[in-house]
C-alpha cells in the first residue's frame, strides 16, 4: 500500500503559511523593515531622542526673573524713592527710570521693557494725610508670562512699603512694634506649590509635550511604514500579523518612552518617578494604542508621504484638545466630544499624574480604561479596513 502526497494540499498549506504569518514572524520582519528604512528609523527613534535633548533646553532657567521694567516718579519724595528701591531689589524685576509715561510706552513698544509703574505726584502727601492713594502698574498683556512677573514684582514691592507705613502709623499711636507688625496681616498666607515646587514653566509643559512627541513620531513612522508596504503590495496580512507589527512598533516606542521618563526628565531636573511602575504600565498600554491608530491611518492614507503632510500639522491642535494647556470644560461642546478619539486626551493627564504627582494606578484607572477602549476601537477599524482595501484593489485591477 503506497501513500501519495497531495501536491494541492502542500500548495494550499504553503500559501496559507505565506498569507498568515505568525506573530513573531511579523514582529521580526517589522523590525527588519524599520531598521532598513532610514526615514522611518529617523522618525521613530532618532527624532524623539533629539527632541528629548533640545526641546527642554529653552526652558532651562525654569522661572522668568529680572524682567526689564520702567519706573516713572512724578512725586520725587522719600516714599516714592522707597518704592523704587524696593522694586529694584525684587528678583523679578530690572528697573529703569523714565522721565514720563510716554517715554516708557515707547520703550515697551520697542520691547525694551515689559511694563512700568507710575508713581503719581502728591503720593506722599496723600499717604501722610490719610487720604486714599494709589500707584499704577501697567504691563504688556500680550505676553502673559512677562506680564505676570511685572505685576508680581511691583505688587510685592508696593505691598511691603504699604505694610511698613501701617506699622509706623500704629507705633506712632502707641502700639507695640511687633504687635503692630503682626496686625498688618491678621491671617498670614503661606503658599506651598505641590509637584512643581520651583513653579518652573519647563517642569510644567515638557512632561505633557513629551507625550505628544511620542504619539506624533510613532503615528507618522507607523503610517509611513504601512504606506510603504501598501505601495509595495505587502500590507495585507492576518490578524496575528497585524498584532506582530503593532507589537514591534510598540516595543521601540516603549524604549524611547523609557528614555524620556528615565533619563531626559532626570537630565533637566523635572519632577519624576513618583510612580515608576504605574508609568511603565501606562507606556505599555499607550504605545500599542498609538501604533494601532498609526496602522489605521497608514491604510487610510495608502501613501508614504501623506502621513507626514497631514499629521505634522495636527500636533498643536491635539495638544490644546488634551485639556492640559486650557481647561477642557471651557472648550466648545463639539471639541469636548472630538477630543476623546485622540490618545493624548487621556494619556497626558494620566502620565503627569503618575510620574510627576505620584498617583496610584487605581486613582487614574479611568485613563487606562479610555486607552484600552481606544485600542479596541482602533483595532476594529484596522480589521474593517483590512477587509475592504483588497476589494478596492481587485476592483481597480479589473
Amino acid at each position: 500500500m503506497s501513500i501519495r502526497s497531495n501536491p494541492n494540499l502542500k500548495k494550499s498549506e504553503s500559501t496559507k503559511s505565506l498569507s498568515s504569518p505568525s506573530f513573531w514572524t511579523s514582529f521580526v520582519q517589522t523590525l527588519k523593515d524599520i531598521f532598513g528604512d532610514k526615514g522611518i528609523l529617523l522618525m521613530l527613534i532618532i527624532a524623539p531622542i533629539i527632541y528629548g535633548f533640545f526641546y527642554p533646553w529653552p526652558y532651562s532657567t525654569e522661572v522668568v526673573n529680572h524682567v526689564p521694567v520702567g519706573i516713572i516718579d512724578y512725586d520725587n519724595s522719600n516714599l516714592s524713592r522707597t518704592l523704587a528701591r524696593y522694586s529694584s531689589s525684587s528678583p523679578y524685576l530690572d528697573t529703569e527710570r523714565f522721565v514720563n509715561e510716554q517715554a516708557a510706552k515707547e520703550a515697551m513698544w520697542s520691547n525694551q521693557i515689559a511694563g512700568y509703574m507710575v508713581i503719581p505726584s502728591g503720593l506722599e502727601a496723600q499717604v501722610l494725610s490719610g487720604q486714599q492713594a494709589y500707584v499704577s502698574i501697567l504691563g504688556n498683556g500680550g505676553y502673559f508670562i512677562l506680564n505676570k512677573n511685572v505685576q508680581l514684582g511691583f505688587s510685592q514691592a508696593v505691598g511691603t512699603v504699604s505694610a511698613g507705613i501701617k506699622v509706623k502709623k500704629a507705633v506712632a499711636t502707641g502700639a507695640y512694634a511687633p504687635t503692630a507688625a503682626q496686625s498688618t496681616q491678621a491671617i498670614p498666607l503661606r503658599i506651598i506649590p505641590l509637584y512643581n515646587q520651583t513653579e518652573g514653566y519647563g517642569a510644567y509643559v515638557v512632561p505633557a509635550v513629551s507625550v505628544i512627541i511620542l504619539q506624533q513620531t510613532l503615528l507618522m513612522a507607523t503610517a509611513m511604514l504601512i504606506g510603504t508596504w501598501y505601495e509595495q503590495r505587502r500590507h495585507a496580512t492576518s490578524i496575528r500579523g497585524w498584532l506582530g507589527r503593532i507589537g514591534a512598533l510598540s516595543t521601540l516606542s516603549f524604549i524611547v518612552g523609557c528614555f524620556y521618563y528615565g533619563w531626559a526628565f532626570e537630565l533637566h531636573h523635572y519632577p519624576r518617578g513618583q510612580n515608576m511602575l504605574g508609568t511603565l504600565l501606562f507606556l505599555a498600554l499607550f504605545c500599542p494604542t498609538v501604533a494601532t491608530l498609526g496602522c489605521v491611518l497608514g491604510l487610510w492614507f495608502r501613501q508614504r508621504e501623506r502621513s507626514m503632510q497631514i499629521l505634522i500639522f495636527v500636533s498643536l491642535p491635539i495638544f490644546f484638545l488634551s485639556g492640559y494647556p486650557w481647561p477642557a470644560d471651557q472648550l466648545p461642546q463639539i471639541l469636548q466630544v472630538i477630543r476623546w478619539i485622540v490618545p493624548t486626551t487621556p494619556a497626558i493627564n494620566t502620565s503627569v499624574q503618575l510620574n510627576q504627582m505620584g498617583a496610584s494606578v487605581s486613582q487614574v484607572a479611568i485613563g487606562f480604561y479610555v486607552l484600552a477602549g481606544l485600542w479596541l476601537f482602533y483595532f476594529a477599524l484596522l480589521l474593517l479596513l483590512r477587509k475592504r482595501i483588497p476589494q478596492r484593489q481587485s476592483a481597480y485591477s479589473a
